[in-house]
């Protein structure tokens, strides 16, 4: 938590204008039970109404400057507390994106959704709190026990006893909050992760009518929720009434001490009113203080669990870059566009190898299909080409570099992919395939959208390519929305280009039409195609069977088609042998 306020440094001047402020309305809060004193002892007593009238005006002048200085304060400590929360929350988003594939993996989503809104929100909170009450809360507690003593110091010493007291509680029920609270913070991530798979996911829950299973299993975790939040809330609960009974117990000494030492002509009655305000005070800014501890408790939880993901690092280094290497050990045109050279790779936490002794090369402008069952390792071989993940054993070349040695940006920009799930943003037409390359001239754009036969998609609607995007592209179906990310991928004219399953939604003559245009684009570009289907990669000039992250078969359809058994397997479970 601690290592987080370095975020604050933009906002010296508000973090130390923020107490120093409340300081000030403190002390001229602390003079006011002597003024009373001042007008029951004296106003009162001698029936001096010019005196009570300037002790009043003085009064109302002490509220009135301490309500300026409040203001002030406030104004500081918000800015200060929402400032330092920006920031933070900049960094923090920045640093997620930073995180690869496997980190991401790890954390999960919903974990880390929590920690960018509720957590922050939390940690926003306690900042804005402490800002302003803790210079203030142990300056009253403190300067009103002084201030007693300067009275009488026999009946201080009720202040003696009941301020550590009143201390051994609130730090006591501190103590055993921190865990709770984190607890707290740990089972509404399981919640927040929980509705967010059932909100994605409501079509296929209703469709297998799983309304009451799935409610049963919020319920379930809710309820987990709901009982550590109420042992939490139970135990932050105590700190009111018990400091109410401290402090009213205190009252009671304080006030038959007082009235033993009048009727003896110690002190005035001004004097004993000016002590009970001063345990007033206290009582009040104890509760204060008992709720900036709750908050404050609830904030260290939140700002470790954010500092916990701050300190994960990267767990993939970028490289020099392409223009770091031997030049000389290359030679333009001769070397594989991509090659595998004995590549193992294994998703971290997993316990066995997703994939197993991958070795091949691929020439520039060749294109490559890639089959398999499901789980035969089809997505992770292909995410391996722009270093979404790095390998276990062996490594990835392109053009004849270890893909480690690229930088991320340089890698990544040589390839376009287009993953298996369809993945659209907010906006419009033109701000997503803008992603692809953002300088790209409208011409780039016809011509990417002609080859991902998308016209119709496109310029079938009202506005062309300004028509709207809706969030994750609910207003396009799944074979409109593979298509403009396939135009996406082209838009950037990547020497690589990896379509993952991406056509799956897209009938076979217009899978037909894809491919050969694809085909047609100018360039040397290599392109991998993933896919279940035999048609869809039969015409690739070569062709990878994977089985359980094993390249079982290599060669062209025919080849393949002669002498591999998974892939004869394939092929005739979806054309009749006759029709082969």
């Amino acid at each position: 938590m601690w290592k987080l306020l370095r975020y604050m440094k933009a906002y010296k001047k508000e973090s130390v204008c923020a107490p120093l402020f409340k300081l000030l309305e403190a002390l001229f809060e602390l003079f006011v039970p002597l003024v009373m004193a001042q007008i029951i002892d004296v106003g009162i007593a001698d029936g001096d109404r010019p005196y009570i009238v300037r002790m009043c005006l003085l009064m109302a002048a002490l509220g009135l400057i301490g309500l300026v200085c409040s203001i002030t304060a406030q104004y500081f400590s918000a800015k200060a507390a929402t400032g330092f929360a920006a920031r933070l929350r900049h960094e923090l988003f920045a640093h997620i994106q930073s995180l690869s594939f496997a980190e991401m993996d790890v954390n999960g989503t919903s974990t880390l959704i929590t920690r960018m809104t509720s957590d922050i929100n939390q940690v926003q909170s306690g900042v804005n709190l402490f800002l302003r009450l803790f210079m203030r809360s142990p300056f009253i507690v403190f300067g009103a026990m002084v201030m007693a003593f300067t009275i009488d110091a026999k009946a201080a010493m009720v202040f003696v006893v009941v301020i550590p007291v009143l201390c051994v509680i609130v730090f006591g029920i501190m103590l055993a909050s921190i865990p709770l609270y984190r607890k707290v913070q740990e089972r509404l991530d399981r919640v927040t992760g929980m509705t967010r798979e059932n909100l994605q996911g409501v079509r296929v829950v209703r469709a297998f009518r799983r309304e009451d299973q799935e409610i049963g299993t919020f319920n379930e975790g809710n309820d987990a929720l709901v009982k550590i939040q109420v042992l939490s809330g139970r135990i932050s609960a105590l700190m009111n009434p018990l400091t109410y009974v401290v402090v009213n117990g205190g009252l009671l000494v304080l006030l038959y001490t007082g009235a033993v030492r009048v009727d003896g002509g110690i002190i005035t009655q001004g004097a004993v009113v000016a002590l009970v305000n001063y345990m007033s005070q206290i009582l009040v800014e104890l509760v204060k203080l008992a709720n900036l501890i709750i908050n404050v408790t609830k904030a260290i939880a939140c700002g470790n669990r954010i500092g916990a993901v701050m300190e994960q690092k990267p767990g993939m280094a970028s490289g020099k870059g392409e223009a770091a290497t031997d030049h000389n050990q290359r030679t333009a045109g001769r070397l594989p566009a991509v090659a595998f050279d004995h590549v193992h790779f294994r998703y971290k936490g997993a316990g066995a190898d997703s994939l197993t002794d991958i070795h091949f090369q691929v020439m520039p402008g060749e294109t490559v299909g890639i089959i398999g069952g499901t789980g035969s390792g089809k997505s992770s071989l292909v995410s391996l080409i722009p270093r979404f993940y790095d390998v276990r054993e062996g490594c990835v070349r392109v053009n004849g570099i270890d893909v480690r040695d690229y930088k991320l940006e340089e890698i990544r920009g040589k390839v376009g992919i287009v993953m298996q799930k369809a993945v659209l943003f907010a906006g419009t037409i033109r701000s997503n395939l803008l992603w692809g390359n953002e300088h790209a001239t409208e011409e780039e754009l016809r011509e990417a959208i002609h080859a991902a036969q998308a016209d119709e998609v496109v310029f079938g609607r009202d506005g062309g390519l300004d028509a709207v995007v809706e969030q994750e592209g609910r207003n396009f179906s799944g074979g409109q929305k593979q298509r403009l990310t396939i135009a996406r991928a082209l838009v950037r004219h990547p020497e690589i280009l990896i379509l993952d399953d991406s056509a799956s939604a897209l009938d076979f003559a217009t899978d037909a039409r894809l491919r050969r245009a694809i085909r047609e684009l100018s360039g040397q570009m290599t392109v991998f195609i993933v896919s279940q289907r035999a048609s869809t990669i039969q015409y690739a000039d070569k062709i990878l069977v994977l089985d359980d992250g094993e390249i079982v078969g290599m060669g062209r359809h025919e080849e393949l088609l002669a002498g591999c058994a998974v892939y004869q397997e394939t092929y005739y479970s979806q054309f009749p042998k006759e029709d082969a």
